[in-house]
């Protein structure tokens, strides 16, 4: 979202941020830095030092913190925080905009929308994609979703956290593009350690074996992007050519990653969750598709047979 010409947002406007573990901080270092006046709160007010030292204001209570700015950027560990934090400081919300940047569920994210309404504020969800050092960086963006006035009168501040994403006016889909890009994040970590283990019992040291790892993790963008049509395109027709590969070839390495973990005394969870969708597209009658099929089996699970656990399904040479 680009900032409008006739933004009301001043450089220098009052910025409260309430939370202040690695990602508050830094966020409050951010604003400083810039020129706004930073307010703060904290539950542990000894983590306000260092930003404190840096020319932030510390608050003695959450609604002193609210009625110093228009602009309450909440860093909490989930939306249930908001409430014991904010529940004493009701009166001070109205006509300000609160943006609360903490992960927890949409439909948690839609709810504390509708109470921020009911108390005459503003409603902004907002997912932070990089970790607490980048923040401030040309590296860094924030996903937003909620009242388009809100994020445009106060678009100049929230800019200086990362570049802001700006999704549309449902509260919920900021926090559902944040979760869907921590699906990818942490499956990603895990598929890394569980990698990493199943060549350490080789006798590959971890700092030999990642390197190598993390480029095939950094090539997968690459090698969706490299075919003549882009996955996405396809999945939004929901066509899935098998010409390069098949959800059969895919499921027969499913099936040897569980063998050969297995083999190795390495734990299950991950290989067994990844066979699992290449079977329920195999067994629906789908292995001749592209791997892509399996979306079908995620949008729509059903309850798994014990019995199937570890049959060998079909596959190329079988």
């Amino acid at each position: 979202m680009n900032a409008p010409q006739n933004s009301t947002t001043r450089q220098n406007s009052a910025v409260t941020v309430i939370g202040l573990g690695p990602m508050g901080r830094a966020m409050t270092r951010a604003l400083l830095a810039a020129g706004h006046p930073v307010t703060v709160w904290n539950r542990t007010a000894g983590r306000a030092a260092g930003v404190v030292t840096d020319g932030a204001t510390l608050a003695a209570t959450p609604g002193e913190a609210v009625e110093a700015s228009d602009l309450v950027i909440l860093s909490l560990t989930d939306y249930r925080a908001m409430y014991d934090v904010l529940g004493g400081a009701t009166g001070s919300l109205a006509g300000r905009t609160l943006v609360n940047l903490s992960s927890d569920t949409p439909d948690r994210t839609r709810e504390a929308a509708a109470w921020a309404a009911g108390h005459g504020a503003a409603f902004l969800t907002g997912g932070v994609m990089v970790p607490a050092p980048m923040v401030g960086t040309e590296a860094a963006h924030v996903y937003y979703s909620g009242r388009g006035e809100a994020m445009e009168r106060h678009l100049t501040a929230l800019a200086l956290l990362g570049t802001p994403r700006y999704l549309g006016e449902d509260p919920g889909l900021a926090q559902m593009m944040y979760q869907a890009q921590l699906t990818v994040f942490l499956t990603t970590l895990s598929a890394l350690m569980h990698a990493t283990a199943m060549l350490g019992t080789a006798g590959m040291k971890a700092g030999e074996a990642l390197p190598e790892l993390l480029s095939s993790a950094d090539a997968i963008g690459a090698i969706l992007r490299a075919g003549e049509q882009h996955p996405g395109t396809a999945l939004d027709a929901g066509e899935h050519p098998g010409d390069l590969s098949t959800v059969t070839m895919m499921g027969a390495t499913a099936d040897h990653i569980v063998e050969t973990s297995t083999a190795l005394g390495l734990d299950l969870a991950l290989p067994h969750a990844v066979r699992a969708h290449y079977r329920r597209a195999i067994e629906d009658g789908h292995g001749g598709d592209n791997w892509t099929r399996i979306i079908d089996g995620i949008r729509g699970p059903r309850r798994a047979d014990p019995a199937s656990a570890d049959r060998v399904l079909p596959g190329p040479g079988r």
